[in-house]
């Protein structure tokens, strides 16, 4: 495999499929400071990843009643 200048590789399909890899999915890679090592890992999409549990946390949580216009909800980014 070669690394893009982007840092990017190409999974081959072998390893896509016996691993169950398909577009959309989830991987991260492990790497062992030890061993000079890198393992593929699939992530299960049960896994919540920090930003959909920030984001569970805080649905909800909003004042969704409010009833502004974009130039009162502008006004008051602006601190006006």
């Amino acid at each position: 495999m070669r690394v893009t200048t982007k840092g990017q590789v190409t999974i081959p399909i072998e390893v896509r499929e016996q691993m169950g890899i398909r577009p959309g999915d989830e991987v991260q890679f492990h790497f062992d400071v030890v061993t000079h090592t890198a393992h593929l890992v699939k992530i299960e999409p049960s896994a919540m990843t920090h930003g959909r549990r920030v984001v569970e946390r805080l649905r909800g949580s909003g004042s969704a009643n409010l009833e502004l216009s974009t130039d009162e909800i502008m006004a008051l980014m602006r601190g006006e």
